[in-house]
């Protein structure tokens, strides 16, 4: 029994699957940054992407079950041929749409027309913005991301984003440590924003590290391992457990293959039915309702102090 499974057996917890709400779909690995604490190992040299085949599966799936939200992810998202397609299929059948934005991709020169785009379709933009001082920010995304994110988001407001349309930002911390209260981060944020820069946002969501791919690697080799895995189990808050993502979200992989979220993908912990792999077309809403899900010790992430999640933090600061 893992670290996380042995926290919830103590308080009587047990971790399945709730009505499907959010379809999660990672279109691929390729990104035009490589940070220092990406889950997803994404960096532009990567190949792994969707092919049009499993794009136009996942979108008929789309169509027969109509989820609440899809959430398009990646690498950058917006580098697959396949983003526009998925995003216009999910608007018509009535689907929220989030995109997981990097910011700097909005900058790069062919992707001017992302803001525009993403309006126009009502998308819901989740944007990474690890810090608002920008020797933070350099040190975690990379030389020149900061001023990129920057002119990004004012791109981003002229469109309407940030007050007509929902403009939310994600802080991580740099480094083995806890997020500090999201919702005295998110006043930190938006005074500091407002007053240097001119930018509006939504809200701001506080996400923990998870112990996977490159951030993992750093720990290891800073000799760290043990001390994170440590502080994530000591701070395990069992009120988090209820919220987090893997109860309501379904995680589909660039290849169709199904995961509980997105962590659990960057594993290789695939969905398995009588030691089949299963993929989206396998299956059907109702009969992933109550299934029990996969879980590692990494999920102590997750249940650390206020809780993390795609959506922020779960709990009361």
């Amino acid at each position: 029994m893992n670290r996380f499974a042995q926290a919830l057996a103590r308080h009587g917890l047990a971790l399945r699957r709730a009505p499907l709400h959010t379809l999660q779909v990672n279109v691929g690995r390729q990104c035009n940054q490589t940070c220092r604490h990406c889950h997803v190992d994404a960096a532009p040299w990567r190949t792994e992407m969707m092919d049009e085949p499993t794009a136009g599966r996942i979108a008929e799936w789309i169509r027969a079950h109509r989820p609440a939200v899809v959430d398009i992810t990646g690498g950058a998202p917006e580098l697959s041929t396949h983003f526009r397609f998925l995003v216009e299929t999910a608007r018509a059948c009535g689907c929220q749409v989030i995109d997981r934005n990097n910011l700097t991709i909005i900058e790069a020169g062919s992707f001017g027309w992302l803001p525009e785009f993403l309006a126009a379709h009502e998308v819901e933009i989740i944007a990474s913005l690890p810090c608002y001082l920008e020797e933070n920010v350099n040190a975690q995304r990379g030389d020149g991301v900061f001023d990129k994110s920057i002119r990004a988001l004012r791109k981003l407001n002229a469109v309407g984003y940030g007050t007509r349309l929902p403009l939310n930002l994600v802080y991580n911390p740099l480094g083995p440590k806890l997020p500090p209260p999201q919702a005295e981060l998110e006043a930190d944020y938006k005074s500091e924003l407002r007053e240097r820069f001119g930018v509006e946002f939504t809200h701001l969501y506080t996400i923990t590290n998870q112990p996977i791919a490159r951030f993992a690697e750093e720990l290891r080799s800073l000799g760290e391992w043990d001390a994170y895995l440590e502080l994530l189990a000591n701070a395990f808050n069992p009120a988090t457990v209820d919220g987090v993502m893997c109860r309501r979200t379904l995680s589909v992989g660039w290849r169709g293959e199904l995961y509980d979220c997105d962590f659990n993908q960057m594993l290789g912990l695939q969905l398995r039915e009588q030691g089949r792999p299963l993929f989206l077309w396998d299956v059907t809403p109702a009969a992933l309702t109550d299934r029990a899900i996969l879980t590692g010790e990494h999920c102590l992430a997750c249940t650390a102090g206020a809780g993390s999640s795609c959506g922020g933090a779960l709990a009361a600061d």
